[in-house]
């Protein structure tokens, strides 16, 4: 088909930051690998924050993704909860950026359109929407299955150089 692409798809969370790894030929997709990186809740704030930056961090080690896909913070949440949220998506974004891998951002809405038809599907919709995509991961938990959807949405909107089209 081309040269496959590597991508790897993070749902940040300071308690779950989950994580999928696909590999994008053309307009298939075949899942490589996915998990969670779940800190210590009675760390103090910034060693939880480092944990997610150690573990984003030995993922691209491990996986040598091409691009990534990040889940954008839902501000709906609440302030406290946004801002939180925002610096676990920041500790991935850094790991990402200092491994030079290319990051694109995606609201929650876009990443449900993208995997299951509309912005308001629930997280039960994801799972299986993602099982349905990429039978071989298995049963999937909510925070890698969201992962995963976002891996499978950076497929999607990937940039043309990447796909080889120029």
């Amino acid at each position: 088909m081309g040269t496959p692409v590597r991508i790897l798809g993070i749902d940040p969370g300071l308690r779950h930051t989950g994580w999928g790894m696909i590999l994008s030929d053309g307009p298939r997709l075949s899942w490589v690998a996915h998990g969670v990186i779940s800190p210590d809740p009675t760390l103090p704030l910034a060693e939880r924050l480092a944990v997610i930056f150690n573990g984003v961090n030995e993922l691209v080690s491990l996986h040598q993704p091409h691009l990534a896909g990040v889940e954008e913070t839902l501000v709906n949440a609440g302030a406290q909860s946004a801002l939180k949220l925002g610096q676990a998506r920041g500790a991935a974004m850094t790991a990402l950026a200092v491994s030079s891998v290319e990051v694109s951002e995606f609201a929650p809405r876009r990443i449900k359109q993208a995997i299951v038809g509309t912005g308001k599907a629930d997280k039960e919709q994801i799972a299986f929407m993602v099982q349905r995509l990429l039978p071989r991961a298995g049963g999937v938990k909510n925070d890698a299955a969201d992962a995963l959807a976002t891996a499978i949405c950076a497929a999607h909107y990937r940039p043309a150089l990447v796909r080889g089209v120029a």
